[in-house]
């Protein structure tokens, strides 16, 4: 088994740029399958089932992109517009400040210099992106991922009870109802992370983004969706959300008031995500610290690239089911459970013989040192 899985893990790292389209599907059949068993469950047959989930799942996916490529575009050109305002705060109160009271040199921030750097990575990195959308193979490969991940997605869908009960079939007999079990755990732990932690991304990307908006922060929405995008890892979305609006707050009006509107509405939405949401969509089913969280996306980025960090934090919940089952397995162990021996007492005894006043012996004993006995 030790054999087959790191077998499969170096299979995942060469072929990690093919597998993208696959994993990309893998994952949304697997968000569609509990929907299609439930119009089995009313009758319909397993095609025309996952045919109308796959359907509805596609329109709305469309819709969704149709609604937020040009919200997004439109907030980065509003970002970029006031883009020489974030500038002039940053060089005229933020920095001047943090020079007064961190004693630095007047030379440290240097904004022109700053700014000079950020266009030209700016610049670098647009000139990557344009070679890449003027290559030839790049096109081709977009569009072919574009084609194949509908494609695989529906027939995954379609077929991803067979493949479970044949991936249950093959299995020696021995280990079958080991691993059955652990699969029960860890579709519980990917339930609750990639449907229900989904969920809970796009509550607070619409919370933060309308709230925001309607406080007067203009880049309300960019904000909202970043906050959003970063609440898998915890408290990583409030905290940059928060800081990204009390900058905008102070950039575009500069008063109390808008400072304490910021405060509240991500206060709120700290108690809506940690009273509300988590507890009825996600649960405590998942057991992952936020610094695993955050090993665990930047170790897949690092190994296995975007597929790395799509892959990371479902791997990462199965990881965490495996060993809770190693460390169940240990404790009914005997290396665990089996009593150790007390160690010896080892005693150094000085012994002096004399004769008292009738002339009989007399032993005068004095214990020296005594090691108590070990006690596990």
């Amino acid at each position: 088994m030790l054999a087959i899985t790191v077998f499969i893990g170096l299979l995942v790292w060469l072929l990690a740029p093919v597998l993208m389209p696959f994993a990309i599907a893998a994952m949304l059949a697997y968000l569609g399958d509990p929907l299609a068993n439930r119009l089995e469950r009313l009758g319909l047959g397993r095609t025309l089932a996952v045919s109308i989930v796959f359907v509805v799942l596609v329109l709305l996916i469309a819709a969704a992109l149709l609604l937020l490529v040009p919200l997004i575009a439109r907030q980065i050109e509003n970002l970029v517009q006031n883009f020489p305002r974030y500038v002039e705060w940053a060089r005229d109160t933020a920095l001047p400040w943090l020079q007064t009271k961190l004693h630095l040199d007047p030379g440290t921030f240097d904004t022109d210099r700053l700014v000079a750097q950020f266009k030209e990575h700016l610049g670098s990195i647009g000139s990557v992106i344009g070679s890449i959308s003027r290559s030839g193979f790049g096109v081709m490969m977009w569009l072919t991922n574009l084609v194949l991940i509908p494609v695989v997605w529906f027939y995954l869908l379609r077929d991803w009870d067979s493949l479970v009960a044949w991936i249950d079939r093959i299995l020696p007999r021995s280990v079958e109802p080991t691993v059955a079990h652990l699969a029960r755990e860890s579709d519980a732990v990917l339930g609750a992370f990639v449907r229900g932690q989904l969920l809970v991304m796009l509550a607070l990307a619409i919370y933060y983004g309308v709230a925001l908006t309607l406080i007067g922060i203009s880049v309300g929405p960019l904000i909202g969706m970043v906050a959003g995008l970063l609440s898998f890892v915890p408290y990583l979305g409030f905290i940059t959300g928060f800081a990204a609006a009390i900058i905008a707050s102070l950039v575009l009006h500069g008063d109390w008031p808008h400072l304490l509107m910021v405060v509240g509405v991500f206060v709120v939405g700290q108690l809506l995500e940690g009273y509300v949401l988590v507890p009825r969509l996600v649960g405590e089913k998942i057991g992952l610290h936020p610094v695993a969280v955050i090993f665990a996306v930047l170790a897949g980025g690092y190994l296995f690239g975007f597929l790395g960090v799509l892959l990371a934090l479902p791997a990462a919940s199965v990881i965490v089911v495996l060993l809770r089952y190693l460390a169940q397995r240990y404790r009914l162990s005997e290396l665990y459970t089996e009593e150790g021996e007390p160690d010896t007492v080892i005693a150094e005894v000085d012994v002096k013989v004399g004769q008292d006043a009738n002339g009989e012996l007399q032993a005068d004993a004095k214990v020296a040192k005594v090691d108590e006995p070990h006690k596990p």
